[in-house]
């Protein structure tokens, strides 16, 4: 065994000790002997216990360990740290910038697993409230994280988004008459993107195809026929379709829909459509109603338009408020007014429910029971001093173990509407997680579930339930289901809206801001809610006040 390998194995264990608060002199030990041990002239391999033991720097204590460490490639010590503590927690200690007390806190104060919730964390502001950690840390950590995300070659829609509209906005620059237009995976609105693909449609597509190989707007460029694929800095991998003009609306329709999907509409066109002048005219050609680019995954929506029963999806301007929100009650960085005022007066909406965290998320400073009561009077004299806008009280009630609500009845009754969320203890088997859900949903207090699954898209999957008896209760309960905006989140999965609305259950587009910009995620959630097949009269926050009003009463009646 090499050198660095055995050093790598020594430090280890030396930052699992810290992490676990181990006696200091020893973990200063042990971090100087792997020091050493990197850095001798020598192979430790194949000395003797008289030769290690002179090595300076190096006790008996060390020499044992690098012993064991030589004859069987692992320390018991080791092995047990590394079996009392999680995988993620491990995995944390990668970041730059943060060591084994950083992580410590993040662990065992903030309740942090691995990587995927501390992004979220970081995102949420939630760890500048730690102790040790400022803005620049949080924001440091975010980007480290970003970093390795992105090294695995696939990236939430938000963060492709922007560099997205950057490049297109090159590409028009350089050819101001062609049709330019995304396809795949993005302009499906995919919450998950391996693949930016643009199609350019050029009168030459000669000058068009070369002007692009010279324009250095990509890295690593390769070509192949008329496509030319390269990356951006981040990683993110491009693929630009150059054709003739008279071919771009095929080369669209071709280049957006996925393989199943476009296979299914070409089997019903019996026509040509090569210069077809628009993609609606490919779509008639197979006698069936214009798709809309969200729609395309499968042929999931192909009976429907072959009906000529697709629906008027829904759009960000339909949302007339905004539910499940947090402020500087719980973990947001904004006061409920200024929530409200950014909402009326930047969004133009009529509405704002603001759910802070209950009193089982004492991470997250979560209202125990005087707080909601005094959280209640200052919505109460807001609603008084705010014109023509309403602040409804409502909670994100976390659901316990046993699927309880963490609060009494005489305390739930009190909020407009709840919000009922899983946030700890995520590790369940699916009929457990399922059955933790059903008995929240049946819980007559419960207006809302929260993001079902707890999925943080690229780093958690979340907790296995049984989505069509989750669906189900929801229905015979008349619960709503929260498609969550957060882009790391998206959950409800927009793979069971369709069910959900056909079993006549209402969604809800929640963006859990905790701060003003966060509630620009509604954009996220309305895209995802689209893919699903949403629309406006079957959406909880598409409701004028008047009406959430009537639901909010009818429900808690």
């Amino acid at each position: 065994m090499e050198n660095k390998p055995i050093a790598r194995k020594l430090r280890l264990l030396s930052q699992l000790m810290e992490l676990h608060d181990v006696n200091p002199f020893k973990i200063k030990s042990i971090a100087n002997a792997a020091l050493k041990v990197d850095k001798l002239p020598f192979p430790i391999a194949g000395k003797s216990l008289e030769e290690l033991e002179k090595i300076d720097g190096i006790g008996k204590s060390i020499v044992a360990k690098v012993t064991e460490l030589l004859q069987t490639g692992t320390m018991a010590e080791l092995d047990e740290m590394l079996s009392q503590t999680p995988a993620g927690v491990i995995e944390m200690m990668g970041i730059k910038g943060i060591g084994p007390k950083k992580v410590a806190i993040i662990w065992r104060d903030l309740e942090i697993e691995n990587l995927g919730e501390l992004y979220y964390a970081c995102n949420e502001n939630r760890l500048v409230e730690a102790k040790g950690f400022g803005l620049k840390t949080q924001d440091d950590i975010r980007k480290a994280i970003e970093f390795t995300m992105a090294s695995h070659g696939k990236f939430l829609y938000a963060q492709v988004e922007p560099e997205a509209k950057r490049l297109m906005d090159l590409i028009k620059a350089i050819f101001p008459d062609a049709l330019v237009q995304y396809a795949g995976e993005f302009r499906r609105c995919c919450e998950i993107i391996n693949q930016l693909v643009i199609v350019l449609g050029s009168r030459d597509q000669e000058i068009a195809f070369n002007s692009l190989l010279n324009s250095e707007i990509l890295t690593s460029v390769e070509t192949n026929t008329d496509h030319i694929t390269g990356k951006f800095e981040n990683g993110l991998k491009v693929d630009i379709v150059c054709v003739e003009k008279r071919y771009f609306y095929k080369e669209i329709f071709l280049q957006t829909g996925d393989d199943e999907h476009v296979k299914a509409i070409l089997d019903k066109i019996t026509d040509e459509i090569d210069q077809s002048t628009s993609e609606e005219l490919i779509y008639e050609k197979a006698g069936v109603a214009f798709m809309q680019p969200e729609l395309r995954e499968g042929i999931a929506y192909i009976d429907k338009a072959f009906k000529n029963a697709l629906p008027k999806l829904i759009s960000y301007y339909d949302l007339k408020g905004t539910l499940h929100n947090h402020s500087t009650w719980s973990d947001g960085i904004n006061t409920v007014e200024e929530m409200a005022l950014y909402c009326r007066d930047e969004l133009k909406l009529e509405y704002l429910g603001m759910c802070d965290h209950s009193k089982s998320a004492f991470y997250a400073k979560g209202l125990s029971i005087e707080r909601v009561l005094q959280q209640q009077e200052e919505i109460d004299h807001l609603n008084k001093k705010l014109n023509g806008f309403h602040i409804f009280k409502g909670i994100e009630s976390d659901i316990l173990y046993d699927g309880g609500l963490d609060y009494p009845d005489e305390i739930l009754k009190r909020f407009d509407f709840v919000v009922a969320s899983v946030h700890s203890i995520l590790k369940m088997d699916e009929e457990k997680a399922t059955s933790r859900l059903i008995k929240a949903i049946e819980n007559p207090y419960t207006t809302i579930l929260g993001h079902p699954t707890g999925r943080l898209l690229l780093s958690r999957n979340g907790y296995p339930i049984d989505y069509k008896k989750v669906i189900d209760a929801c229905a015979a309960n008349n619960v709503v289901i929260e498609i969550n905006a957060n882009p790391l989140r998206l959950d409800l999965d927009w793979r069971w809206h369709q069910y959900a609305l056909d079993k006549g259950v209402w969604l809800s587009i929640n963006p859990d801001a905790h701060r003003r910009e966060g509630f620009l995620d509604m954009h996220y959630g309305v895209l995802v809610a689209r893919k699903g097949g949403l629309y406006k009269e079957r959406c909880l926050n598409a409701l004028s006040l008047q009406e959430i009003k009537e639901v909010f009463d009818k429900k808690r009646g």
